[in-house]
């Protein structure tokens, strides 16, 4: 018999034989899919997904196959070289075979042909691959109808030249319920078979979507995703002979144990008084939160899970306590890892740093996984590609020796931090990488944190997809943040009474200022950037440390340039930042303490911008330094965008929020007096005019796009003053909240119900347009300002020039903490232009580059506000 391989000898190597791929990959199914684990139709999802494992690339066994894999020859009609679309079909008749659900077969179906790419609209797909045309002939075939007759022309070459291998994998699929004779000679009933699960009813041929149930997306995810993992990996590992077991997929579990000793730790060293000092008031709330949280925890667990919320202040650790309780219901229901998703990629390093201390481990292991696009993710010990294949061949989409990154990325480890990106768009129309961190979702815990975050569009489809978590997945959601959405009507709150907690830690106290009293009344009469500017002058003169939250970079620049500009003698953190960036050429080693210090003995007043304009490493550094400067007491004002309104651990004595939806001010007001340093901290809601000539103010701008946000803010703001010039904490951040949230649901119906649609009619590609991020183009600037960050951008071109790809990738990951996105609103755009011809960092990526000490470069880059468009133009202002 002719040997037949699924991967070719090279490198080596001596290939891999179809027989011993096919019989690997369902071994691994075995390792990923849990024992208990079922179809909605009550069925092993392990014995289906295996059954997929053996007949996925049956197709290789074609002699057309075998000539494009070993001597790269395409035969006279490319599709008869195609593997996938005969092994789909081969999965739904052995599916078939073995008795399974219709629905089931289609899932297998659906699976198999795209195991090398994305999924489709699910009904029209296999109605199109399915259904026969009466008497055509071949010249008027459609694409469907040519793979058909590729596909018999592959089973009569299959039979004759390895019928008793086609034999030993159909025995082997279908457990002797089918064979290989009767999948061959009934064909054509076979495509009758498939059509009739999607067909409509009546005259006329058709699809019909309602033939679906709504549990189909969910079962072709968990088929698909589950066999995409399983032949990625096994390609993989063949590429490098080396062997996988039950512990290649196998995960480290941080435990409660561990994290229990650390908080109790925290807890000896620092006092907690319930009639003590307002310091040792927030301490005993938040031992007294965390022990409630753990028992509802547990209870919920005992009671089955499902959806809970975690409702507390900011400021009162719910870090730790959302994972004291993921762990306790893990540990109680028997799930073996946790995903701990944020909407920011600048908060995640936090949580991150905080696990690494608390379990003494780093992101290279099998207990933590860090998983955002700045991240570089490994598990040692264990890569991923991504190769869509058009109903055909992508065995080159196999190879792939990063089994570390392919582990990772997998969220194979028991602990993965990770972004909602990652998270809701590996549900909603994954791509094929994507699509393999799915089987890691069973019995999971899930972490939601801070889900108000959430854009609007994406509020009717997120508790569609946790419903899906929940229900096939058998996940257990937690949902944390201090201004809950309303997102889930069913969820367990596992706080007890949580306006205990709003209450006994009040804070802050909030005031409008008279120019949100004006957009109240009529919408007129903005705040100028000169008063503005004068009112955190005050504020500094007090001594008092002041932040100023904006909604535009632009409106940002604007502020700080008049703050700057009435008062000269600010010492600019930013500047003396630069400044030892250059002395030690190296961020890695700046110390943020020396950088206070240094400011300090400079001035006893400063001030700080803060934009996604300034590269990640060093927006990290200059928090952390501003965080030292408050806890001195520095007199410091910064002013930032509303990337400091989550997850960012520092405290101002005044926050200053221009107006915003109700949950980012009392986000931006977390940032105030956090640790009770005062009595209470002062919050200002204000409403800042348009920077320059531009028509909107930056509220506008931002909030008022679609659904326009800003009346019900402020009229739910009104609501709660009762006349009062000064509103309390808990009228804010709870009652106005609730109250906020209810209109957007009762009144704005927020939400696209066309998303759930899509889930519910498993329309794949539809899913797969959405995103969670704006999709505007936007071209990506690394900037180096320091000769070793130099050095890297040339070592990038110079390991491209040598196709040293490792090396390339390498580099590149290095580099994107020092990369900044800018979007481009017009393409035609005189600053389009001027971006689009910076230098690339290498020649195959789209990347640019600057050196600002680099004559050339330097109207692109300002030490304190971070990279710059040069011109004064009308997009510029938007940029």
């Amino acid at each position: 018999m002719p040997t037949r391989y699924s991967h070719p000898p090279e490198g080596g190597h001596d290939g891999v034989l179809l027989r011993k791929h096919l019989e690997d990959v369902a071994k691994r199914v075995g390792y990923v899919v849990l024992d208990d684990a079922q179809t909605p139709a009550d069925e092993p999802l392990k014995d289906v997904v295996e059954t997929l494992a053996y007949v996925h690339d049956f197709g290789k066994a074609t002699t057309y196959f075998q000539q494009y894999l070993l001597e790269s020859r395409d035969p006279e009609f490319v599709q008869y070289r195609y593997h996938a679309p005969i092994g789909s079909f081969a999965a739904f008749y052995a599916l078939e075979a073995k008795g399974y659900d219709a629905e089931t077969c289609l899932a297998g179906f659906v699976a198999v042909a795209k195991h090398h790419g994305r999924l489709p609209n699910v009904a029209n797909y296999v109605f199109d691959r399915a259904h026969r045309r009466e008497n055509v002939s071949e010249g008027n075939q459609n694409g469907a109808e040519r793979q058909q007759a590729a596909i018999v022309m592959q089973l009569n070459d299959i039979e004759e030249h390895v019928p008793r291998l086609a034999a030993d994998v159909f025995q082997r699929a279908t457990d002797g319920s089918g064979s290989w004779e009767e999948f061959r000679t009934e064909f054509a009933g076979l495509l009758t078979s498939i059509e009739s699960t999607v067909a409509t009813t009546g005259s006329g041929a058709g699809f019909d979507r309602e033939s679906l149930s709504n549990s189909c997306y969910a079962l072709v995810l968990e088929c698909w995703g589950s066999l995409v993992l399983a032949d990625k990996t096994s390609a993989a590992e063949a590429a490098t002979d080396s062997e996988t077991s039950q512990s290649t997929f196998e995960a480290d579990q941080p435990t409660i144990k561990r994290l229990d000793e650390y908080i109790r730790a925290l807890e000896q060293e620092a006092s907690s008084d319930p009639n003590g000092t307002r310091a040792e008031q927030l301490n005993h709330y938040r031992s007294r939160a965390r022990r409630s949280i753990l028992e509802n925890a547990e209870a919920f667990a005992d009671e089955g899970g499902g959806v809970a919320t975690l409702t507390l202040p900011t400021g009162m650790g719910k870090t730790l306590s959302g994972l004291s309780a993921a762990l306790a219901i893990r540990d109680r229901c028997g799930g073996e890892r946790i995903v701990y998703a944020l909407p920011f990629t600048s908060i995640i390093d936090q949580v991150v740093d905080e696990v690494e201390e608390i379990y003494e481990t780093d992101t290279a292991g099998r207990l933590l996984t860090a998983h955002h696009h700045l991240s570089e993710t490994t598990i040692q010990d264990g890569g991923s590609d991504d190769t869509d294949e058009q109903d055909g061949n992508a065995d080159d989409a196999d190879r792939n020796d990063d089994i570390a990154g392919m582990l990772a990325e997998s969220w194979r480890a028991g602990l993965t931090v990770t972004t909602f990106v990652q998270l809701f768009e590996s549900l909603a129309g994954p791509t094929n990488k994507q699509s393999m961190k799915l089987p890691a979702l069973q019995d999971s815990v899930v972490v939601l944190d801070e889900p108000q975050s959430l854009p609007l569009d994406w509020w009717k489809l997120v508790p569609r997809l946790v419903s899906m978590l929940t229900d096939r997945y058998d996940a257990t959601v937690i949902a944390m943040t201090a201004t809950q959405p309303r997102l889930f009507d069913d969820a367990t709150e596992l706080v007890d009474d949580p306006d205990t907690y709003f209450e006994g830690t009040e804070r802050v106290t909030y005031e409008l200022d008279p120019s949100t009293e004006r957009y109240i009344d009529d919408q007129t009469g903005p705040k100028s950037y000169e008063d503005a500017a004068s009112v955190l002058l005050e504020a500094i003169e007090s001594n008092d440390s002041a932040l100023a939250v904006c909604n535009t970079i632009d409106s940002a620049k604007t502020l700080t340039e008049h703050v700057a500009e009435s008062h000269p003698k600010f010492v600019h953190v930013g500047e003396v930042y630069a400044n030892e960036l250059n002395r030690i050429a190296d961020e890695d080693g700046i110390d943020p303490t020396t950088i206070a210090d240094r400011v300090v003995d400079r001035g006893d007043q400063s001030i700080l911008h803060l934009s996604t304009r300034l590269r990640p490493v060093d927006r990290l550094r200059l928090i952390e330094t501003a965080k030292a400067l408050t806890k001195r007491g520095h007199a410091l004002v910064t002013i930032s965008t509303q990337l400091v309104e989550a997850g960012v651990d520092i405290s101002f004595d005044q926050v200053y929020r221009d107006l915003a939806p109700v949950d980012s001010i009392v986000q931006a007001a977390g940032r105030c007096n956090r640790s009770f340093e005062s009595d209470r901290g002062s919050v200002t809601v204000w409403w800042l005019d348009a920077p320059d000539d531009q028509q909107k103010t930056p509220a506008e701008a931002v909030y008022n796009q679609g659904t326009s946000l800003l009346p019900v803010a402020a009229e739910t703001l009104e609501s709660v003053r009762e006349d009062e010039t000064v509103l309390s904490e808990t009228a804010v951040a709870r009652t106005a909240v609730e109250r906020y949230y209810r209109r957007l649901h009762e009144e704005k119906n927020v939400g696209k119900q066309e998303y759930t649609t899509y889930v519910d009619e498993a329309r794949g590609h539809d899913l797969a347009r959405l995103s969670l991020i704006d999709q505007r183009r936007a071209i990506d600037v690394v900037i180096c300002r320091t000769d070793e960050e130099s050095k890297m951008v040339e070592s990038t071109r110079t390991a491209m020039n040598r196709y040293d790809f490792d090396t390339v990738n390498t580099l590149m990951d290095e580099l994107r903490t020092r990369q900044i996105s800018i979007p481009i609103y017009r393409s035609d755009s005189k600053e389009a232009r001027e971006l689009a011809d910076l230098p690339y960092v290498h020649s195959e990526t789209e990347i640019r580059c600057i050196d600002p000490s680099k004559p050339q470069f330097v109207d692109f880059f300002d030490p304190v506000t971070g990279f710059v468009v040069p011109d004064s133009t009308v997009e510029r202002r938007f940029l």
